[in-house]
């Protein structure tokens, strides 16, 4: 059993997080200064973690090459199979012609959009957030803005920008659920207090939106709308986090927020008239359809929203599960030892690998696809070439997906990723800020605020003993702050990409337009939490 060593260089932490960071260094220079495809950046920075795992940290080099298999397997599923899923969703509705009919019918509730980006990248992406969370709202909401007419751009910014506020709850409460499995913590408390790190920021996240999109002039123009939506939102954030549970907490939160948008358009339009640049065209006068065609249309996206729900109630997903194949990933499964200070004591590190073809999120999405191809007479050719044209659109995205998880993967066996945890530990009194950006680095290696959560969860817990800080609100820290790491982590940007068609060069461009807003959202959370460590309002 090799056992990890988390200062390999001289026996300094200091120069060790320094080589620890270089494939993270790599793949940040790539995307923000030389600006190449995220695929090239990404198979970049995994050559940088394998040449960091090798000649580092003496990392046994078949055990080297199973850490590897075993991130890029975790990035094909479950994630990969989600993206694939919801976008061959989406090119159902496009294939069909039923895509027109649901613009239209957004259309009618609002022609405004920035109305139409809070309904369909902040609220509607939430909810799928909460439902199923893996890419798939980005998936979802960036091809339902490219197809509203958003230029694929700006589609692509705001969903990843939106995709903030809901993401410590997402997939009925999974990184929560992971923050429990790896501290020990009461789930109820550390719901509570993600709860109460998360709502302050999903407040302002509306009126953030458009403030990036729109400027003060178009945010001015719905302000009362942004209002509504991020108060809506973050007050029964607040409420169902601390009083019901982690599980609830986005689907009810998201429902919320399209409610009162609903309602308050009803009787509130906004009096300016706003285009974001790029768009394809200014909204039209929609046509009407008959309550027949508008079923139809949305049909999809119910059947979507239908099947992920079922997925995530406890019989169904006990009874799907019983399909999987679970297994030791092989040279791997316990053949590292995690050592002191990140465990409390020399443990194996396990790695088992479920493959769950069919209880996985993507299943759902697919069968929806299937059931809305079949229900809207797509003939089986057809169906046949939308599986193939979506292949071809997500063989880039599928790479960089793979690349970036057996980095992170890498990263985490060779103990790299451990080497970063401590040396941000290291700041001691200022530990209560920094705390959040080691959830926002792990969740900008992993792209998931659940496997962040796996990551450093326990490295929190154990710094928040020695500095005598509360532990469920360090654990929430790592939770919280991840939520910021999610624009910018390359699956969400692939994601987006190949959502709304984007040439792949738009990958680096995009990167540095949500690094900047990442940083700033993810120091509020520090400062967020470092209020609530040194007053004791959330321990």
């Amino acid at each position: 059993m090799w056992p990890q060593h988390y200062t390999p260089v001289g026996g300094s932490l200091g120069a060790s997080a320094l080589v620890a960071a270089l494939p993270v260094f790599v793949l940040l220079y790539l995307l923000g200064v030389k600006r190449k495809p995220a695929w090239m950046a990404s198979v970049a920075g995994l050559a940088a973690a394998i040449a960091v795992a090798l000649f580092g940290y003496r990392m046994p080099p078949v055990t080297m090459l199973s850490a590897i298999g075993y991130g890029a397997a975790t990035g094909l599923l479950p994630i990969g199979w989600v993206v694939f899923s919801a976008i061959l969703l989406y090119r159902i509705t496009v294939e069909t012609g039923k895509f027109e009919i649901l613009k239209d019918s957004i259309g009618s509730l609002t022609p405004d959009r920035r109305l139409q980006a809070l309904l369909i990248a902040f609220a509607f992406g939430a909810f799928i957030e909460g439902a199923a969370g893996f890419g798939t709202p980005v998936a979802v909401a960036a091809a339902m803005l490219t197809g509203l007419g958003f230029s694929p751009y700006y589609a692509a910014g705001i969903c990843l920008l939106a995709n903030t506020a809901p993401v410590a709850f997402g997939s009925i409460g999974v990184p929560i659920l992971m923050l429990h499995t790896v501290t020990g913590l009461p789930m109820e408390r550390l719901s509570a207090a993600v709860g109460r790190i998360c709502a302050p920021v999903s407040l302002i996240i509306p009126a953030y939106l458009m403030l990036v999109m729109c400027g003060w002039r178009g945010l001015r123009g719905v302000l009362l709308g942004t209002a509504v939506c991020g108060v809506s939102f973050a007050s029964v954030q607040f409420l169902v986090s601390s009083f019901v549970g982690p599980q609830l907490t986005d689907i009810l939160s998201s429902l919320a927020a399209m409610a009162s948008l609903v309602v308050l358009l009803l009787v509130w339009k906004p009096k300016d008239d706003f285009h974001f640049q790029g768009d394809a065209s200014a909204p039209v006068q929609p046509r009407r359809h008959s309550a027949r065609e508008l079923a139809l249309a949305w049909m999809p996206y119910g059947l979507l929203v239908v099947f992920v729900l079922l997925w995530g109630w406890t019989p169904m997903r006990v009874l799907l599960e019983r399909r999987s194949l679970e297994f030791s990933w092989p040279a791997l499964h316990q053949a590292i030892q995690r050592m002191p200070p990140v465990a409390p004591a020399p443990t194996p590190y396990p790695a088992s690998y479920n493959f769950n073809w069919l209880s996985a999120s993507g299943s759902a999405c697919f069968f929806a696809a299937f059931l809305s191809a079949a229900l809207l007479g797509m003939s089986p050719r057809r169906f046949a070439g939308a599986l193939w044209k979506t292949a071809k659109q997500l063989l880039a995205p599928e790479l960089t997906i793979m690349a970036v998880l057996a980095l992170a993967f890498l990263m985490n066996y060779s103990g790299a990723a451990a080497t970063l945890g401590l040396a941000f530990a290291a700041t001691g009194v200022l530990f209560p800020f920094f705390s959040p950006l080691l959830g926002w680095m792990g969740v900008f290696l992993t792209g998931s605020d659940t496997s962040a959560n796996a990551l450093f969860g326990n490295l929190q817990v154990v710094t928040a003993g020695r500095l005598h800080l509360s532990p469920v609100l360090m654990a929430a820290a790592n939770s919280g702050g991840g939520v910021m790491g999610k624009m910018i982590s390359l699956q969400s940007i692939a994601v987006a990409v190949a959502a709304t068609g984007l040439a792949s060069r738009e990958e680096s461009r995009l990167f540095r337009f949500t690094l900047r807003h990442s940083i700033i959202l993810a120091t509020l959370i520090g400062l967020i939490v470092a209020l609530y460590a040194y007053t004791g309002w959330v321990g």
